[in-house]
């Protein structure tokens, strides 16, 4: 698939999509969207596209949207910037990704990240994230030395690897910071890492949608804030499941973080109720279900195989 009008993979695909007798076609990303999606039509099986970040989307692009049945959107944040570019809304059906909770649970411990970081029972902050600009690293730092002004004893860790980790690792020397600020790259025990940490924070600044990390916190018990960015507000529920603040905005960001560690338990009440939510709305079955579900009303509706293959007997 090496463009959007690369018509031999068009032709593979419908190949493809006959040969295996596939009865629908579900496409994630642009190149993918237009080749599938082609292929699909012509081959006369329904076809499922997903949207999963918010950045904008011109009118003049959003007709690949059209070559779907459906378009499944990681929460309301990105089908609002869907129906905005022209895409019809009975197309758009919002499902939130959805945490294995299975893994993430509230019997999960953090013990044994707290003792390889050397914390003892110092308050521990987090951002847990792909370092790159979106995600409000620097802003993180600067909050980090708003809080240790009162909250002396805090320590905050950066989890994660991406395009950023060495300006963040620089901007953390030019603070200071290297006492209070630990970044361990990336990990895969991010269940033992969030249950690690006394506050969770997602602070960016552009482009999220659901987030999964959010998901996960509230999932094994850990109070989260997040900024008023995408579709974080739809799991965050200020003063309920969390604290929302304000994109870009460090001093807020601060303020948040010494609130929660100050009152642990309206930060425990909180991280319950956003527990609760994820148990009722965001675990991987709910997710599944409401996925399988958009299959089944496409499937139901599709045409016999002989009016399929009378649709798709062209080229």
């Amino acid at each position: 698939m090496r463009h959007p009008l690369d018509l031999p993979a068009v032709f593979a695909l419908r190949r493809l999509v006959i040969g295996e007798r596939v009865s629908l076609v579900h496409t994630h990303s642009s190149v993918d969207a237009w080749l599938g999606g082609f292929a699909a039509r012509r081959a006369g099986v329904p076809v499922v596209r997903s949207r999963h970040v918010t950045i904008a989307v011109p009118r003049r692009r959003a007709l690949v949207y059209r070559l779907a049945d459906r378009v499944v959107t990681s929460g309301a944040a990105v089908a609002g910037v869907l129906a905005r570019a022209g895409v019809p809304p009975a197309k758009l059906v919002p499902i939130a990704p959805g945490v294995d909770t299975r893994r993430f649970h509230p019997g999960v411990t953090g013990a044994g990240v707290r003792a390889e970081l050397g914390l003892g029972q110092a308050p521990l902050v987090g951002l847990v994230a792909n370092i790159r600009g979106s995600k409000g690293h620097d802003y993180f730092l600067v909050a980090a030395g708003e809080v240790l002004r009162t909250e002396p004893a805090a320590r905050f860790v950066i989890v994660g690897d991406g395009v950023g980790f060495d300006d963040v690792r620089r901007r953390v020397a030019d603070l200071g910071l290297e006492r209070a600020v630990t970044m361990t790259g990336f990990r895969r025990d991010i269940p033992e890492v969030l249950a690690a940490l006394d506050v969770l924070t997602l602070p960016s600044i552009r482009s999220e949608a659901t987030s999964q990390v959010l998901l996960q916190a509230l999932a094994v018990g850990t109070p989260v804030i997040a900024s008023t960015v995408g579709g974080s507000g739809e799991i965050v529920r200020d003063g309920e499941t969390g604290c929302l603040v304000p994109p870009a905005d460090a001093p807020a960001l601060a303020r948040a973080i010494v609130g929660l560690l100050r009152d642990r338990e309206r930060a425990r009440a909180m991280a319950r109720r956003g527990q609760a939510l994820v148990g009722e709305r965001y675990s991987l079955d709910a997710s599944m279900g409401q996925l399988t579900a958009v299959y089944a009303a496409l499937l139901d509706t599709r045409p016999a195989p002989s009016e399929r293959g009378t649709r798709g007997s062209g080229g």
